[in-house]
């Protein structure tokens, strides 16, 4: 999947993918997390949020299955 580069202090890139409503998440650790059913609006929401690493923890981890790939 690809990726696009965003300005965290935790998160260095994400992806998205909308047929399978997968957001693809690279921390700047190095790991990277894939998170389901995450609909369209959630993702550009995210993207255009002021802080995406705390987006990221308010309305997506909690909210979502996911899996360290």
């Amino acid at each position: 999947m690809d990726r696009t580069p965003v300005v965290s202090s935790n998160v260095g890139s994400v992806g998205y993918d909308e047929y399978s409503e997968t957001m693809e998440v690279e921390f700047l650790s190095g790991d990277v997390y894939q998170y389901f059913g995450v609909p369209l609006h959630l993702y550009e929401q995210m993207m255009s949020a002021h802080s995406i690493g705390g987006f990221l923890n308010t309305y997506v981890k909690s909210q979502y299955g996911y899996a360290r790939v």
